[in-house]
């Protein structure tokens, strides 16, 4: 599976489960904001390449262009300097576009540092 540059900016490392791929993004200066928290624009970046991931996986074809129509993250908490995770879940699949649930987490999935929600567009080869 390919995941978008920006993935390795940040040095998302990609886990595959038995629950589909998990995105690990390890703590690091790029992804540093306000002292001792990570920056908003790395947590929405792993939310989004975390929601890619989940619908590419989902799609299995490798075929399928995806092409993302809107992000909309929720910040729960701050992200602290530590290894965080990602997981998204695909809630549609239409013949043209797809919405994809996302939470990230760090030492607990039950509890979310932010969540988001895309919609996608997919260009189906053929």
């Amino acid at each position: 599976m390919s995941l978008p540059p920006y993935a390795d900016f940040l040095g998302l490392k990609l886990i595959m489960d038995a629950e589909g791929p998990l995105l690990m993004m390890p703590n690091s200066d790029a992804v540093l904001g306000r002292p001792g928290f990570l920056h908003g624009g790395a947590i929405s970046g792993l939310l989004e390449i975390a929601g890619i991931a989940a619908l590419q996986a989902s799609l299995g074809d490798g075929s399928t262009r995806v092409k993302p129509i809107n992000v909309t993250v929720d910040f729960m908490r701050g992200g602290r300097l530590v290894d965080t995770y990602a997981r998204g879940r695909v809630t549609r699949v239409g013949q043209r576009i797809a919405n994809v649930a996302i939470e990230a987490w760090q030492d607990d999935p039950a509890r979310p540092i932010a969540a988001a929600r895309m919609n996608m567009s997919l260009d189906r080869a053929g």
